[in-house]
């Protein structure tokens, strides 16, 4: 429509988030109403338990995961020794 404007000016009065971004200035999201970080930043939680199981996706990281490794990584490298003796 022409002569017709949007009215931003609530939207810029708001609070902004101010977390860093990757590119190292601040977000300039508006913040989420009662917080100080914006919905990207952690203003709103996800409203999952915090010991929610559901939340994995892979479980590459999990402590049965990581001894797993460890213990092959270990053996690994007594096979490696043990060509190095052969040689």
């Amino acid at each position: 429509m022409p002569g017709s404007y949007r009215d931003t000016g609530r939207l810029n009065a708001t609070p902004r988030c101010g977390a860093k971004t990757r590119k190292g200035t601040p977000c300039q999201a508006p913040a989420i109403r009662g917080k100080t970080r914006c919905r990207m930043h952690g203003g709103r939680g996800s409203g999952a338990p915090r010991e929610n199981r559901n939340g994995l996706k892979h479980g590459l990281f999990t402590l049965v995961e990581q001894e797993r490794r460890r213990a092959v990584m270990d053996l690994m490298r007594k096979a490696r020794a043990t060509l190095r003796e052969v040689e």
